[in-house]
């Protein structure tokens, strides 16, 4: 394998095509648009039609785990009111998954090649014509 497991995880966390390495997931700094593919190396971001629900899963999870239960908890323990438990827990639920959503397209383009690395066009081997013979 050419592009490794651990350099996966790094582009995944950084942004970057998990092939290529290149800034090239978003068209600019402030998009929320995924590119359909890398323009640097042509690598297919959008794998299928509703690729994009496991990234609203990990959106949903981080934003339910980090933010949420946090919340939950201080209010069901009394160090938190009702109304600033109410108000917390709304801004958390509109506002943190619009902070994420680039990052979690990254970590589930990331999660995705992290357990299918064969997937990715570099570490596609290249069938040479006497091992065609043997298939």
């Amino acid at each position: 394998m050419k592009i490794t497991q651990g350099q996966i995880l790094a582009r995944g966390l950084t942004h970057r095509c998990p092939n290529c390495g290149g800034k090239t997931l978003f068209p600019s700094a402030s998009s929320l648009r995924l590119n359909s593919a890398c323009p640097r190396c042509g690598l297919k971001l959008e794998k299928d039609e509703g690729f994009f629900l496991g990234a609203m899963s990990l959106n949903y999870g981080v934003t339910l785990i980090f933010f949420l239960t946090p919340v939950a908890l201080l209010w069901y323990h009394g160090r938190l009111g009702d109304t600033a438990a109410i108000v917390l827990a709304l801004i958390a639920s509109l506002v943190v998954p619009l902070l994420l959503y680039r990052s979690s397209r990254s970590w589930q383009l990331m999660l995705y090649y992290f357990f299918l690395p064969q997937h990715l066009p570099a570490n596609r081997r290249e069938l040479s014509g006497h091992e065609d013979e043997n298939v």
